[in-house]
């Protein structure tokens, strides 16, 4: 069986049905003006419901969203028959810290932090890392539509390097029609590399349709990585898809910069299906076992 580290383990919901994601993190920007209006029907993130018709939100149990999902227990089983040995969770910091509690070894949280929270944020961000075991930050200007390369992140990145831990920035264009298309363009991320050359990065979702230029830069940075979250792996090797130089690259002088995310839940498949995909793909051996398991143990620093 294939060994595999999944850099964006999302968790199903409970076994009462409640979510163990973010579920208040999709309002449009300025949501709190109390003279808004109700967002529009189909508007901001309901948009991505239209672009992606088949993601039905239905987990890897066959259940819907709302509906009873499973226990942690039952899911970590689900990992075991993938060879899914560490997953990377994004969701709330209670619930990451609730899951490390009783499964350590299995999962590495990624703590959410508020650019606007300043000194009280770097504490926190602290705070989970030595009490709770959370092991990088997240940065997702995709919610709060403030881009990685604001200033009001760099103490957050300081305090990673003192850390000795990871960020993963969400870098990919967004469907979110109530904000800029290009809060994730790899620019952003660009910047924070060149400001802080000992933080480790990793690009979430890589960039597309920035593809070329995340290509370039994962070549310029020694310390910038890149992840293929949700997007679905049989379409990397598809002629036209965009994802060409990312192959070719990613195969050859990139091999040991790219790391995959199954994000089954956004694909309705099962774990196993999707890391199918990724060994379908005309990948050497070697490099196939580096992008699903390899340069994730070695960026993560897990022995």
């Amino acid at each position: 069986m294939r060994r595999v580290i999944d850099l964006e383990c999302d968790l199903p919901n409970d076994e009462n049905g409640n979510p163990r994601k973010f579920t208040t993190a999709t309002r449009p920007p300025g949501f709190g003006d109390p003279e808004r209006l109700p967002p529009l029907p189909g508007h901001g993130f309901a948009n991505y419901q239209r672009i992606f018709t088949r993601r039905s939100g239905s987990d890897e149990s066959g259940t819907e969203a709302g509906q009873p999902g499973m226990s942690l227990a039952d899911f970590v089983a689900l990992m075991d028959q993938a060879g899914v040995e560490h997953g990377v969770l994004r969701a709330p910091n209670p619930v990451i810290a609730d899951v490390l509690a009783h499964f350590p070894a299995r999962f590495i949280g990624m703590a959410s932090i508020s650019p606007h929270d300043g000194m009280r944020g770097v504490r926190e961000l602290e705070r989970l890392v030595r009490e709770h075991g959370f092991g990088g930050l997240r940065v997702s200007a995709l919610f709060n539509t403030v881009p990685a390369s604001d200033r009001r992140y760099y103490p957050l990145y300081a305090k990673c390097v003192e850390l000795d831990i990871p960020v993963r920035i969400y870098c990919n264009m967004n469907y979110a029609n109530d904000r800029p298309y290009d809060l994730g363009h790899p620019r952003h991320i660009d910047q924070v590399a060149v400001d802080f050359p000992e933080l480790r990065i990793v690009a979430g979702l890589s960039g597309w349709p920035w593809v070329n230029e995340m290509v370039a830069l994962l070549r310029r940075h020694p310390n910038l990585y890149g992840d293929t979250a949700s997007h679905r792996p049989r379409y990397f090797g598809v002629a036209g898809s965009g994802w060409e130089q990312f192959l070719q690259f990613g195969n050859t002088l990139l091999q040991d910069k790219i790391m995959v995310g199954l994000s089954w839940e956004a694909f309705g498949l099962s774990m196993t299906d999707l890391v199918a995909e990724y060994a379908a793909l005309p990948l050497k051996p070697a490099v196939l076992d580096k992008w699903l398991y390899a340069n994730a143990r070695r960026f993560f620093g897990l022995g």
